[in-house]
């Protein structure tokens, strides 16, 4: 992308660093400083927003546009700057933020990882996947745990639930009876 290039809409030169307000066809309306422009593309970076009035706080959050320069309706050219706005040294990262998404998807990852069955069937996966819709459920090893009482060892029948009390074991068993049935249909 042409860093330094300008662009001329209805007359007016588009600089990088230009402050714009701008309307799309689609009646958007987005406002924010010109980072670059691409010739070939017709593709214009916008930074959304204004830059923070107060220089020794940069703005937390940026949020960059890529938009084709076809589907620019209006613009208003708000103002110029003589700063150039890629300058690392304006940039900002919340590294603190960064790191919560990432222990958060880790988190998530983990989280997903625990519900796959190591060793099983593929039928097996299923029914655990249909249980897990209705009750909470782990694995242990190759046995579905259900509700942290009610045990589901393979071949994944009624009559393979063990432990829990008597009406933990009658829901499971029906439950279980009718995802069955069901994950059978669908075959």
């Amino acid at each position: 992308m042409e860093a330094t290039g300008t662009r001329t809409i209805n007359g007016e030169d588009l600089a990088v660093g230009c402050f714009i307000s701008m309307m799309t066809t689609l009646g958007e309306e987005i406002d924010g400083q010109i980072l670059a422009f691409d010739k070939p593309s017709n593709i214009l970076v916008i930074q959304e927003g204004r830059t923070n009035a107060n220089k020794s706080q940069p703005s937390i959050r940026r949020n960059v546009r890529l938009l084709k320069a076809g589907y620019i309706r209006d613009f208003t050219l708000l103002g110029r700057s003589d700063e150039d706005p890629l300058d690392v040294k304006q940039c900002f990262v919340d590294l603190n933020g960064l790191r919560a998404r990432e222990d958060s998807a880790m988190r998530q990852a983990e989280m997903e990882a625990e519900r796959i069955g190591v060793g099983v069937t593929s039928e097996a996966q299923s029914i655990f996947d249909a249980l897990s819709k209705t009750l909470p459920v782990r694995w242990d090893k190759t046995a579905i745990i259900l509700m942290n009482e009610v045990r589901v060892s393979s071949p994944y029948l009624p009559e393979n639930v063990s432990g829990g009390t008597a009406a933990a074991n009658e829901r499971v068993k029906k439950v279980l009876e009718f995802e069955r049935k069901r994950l059978n249909t669908r075959q």
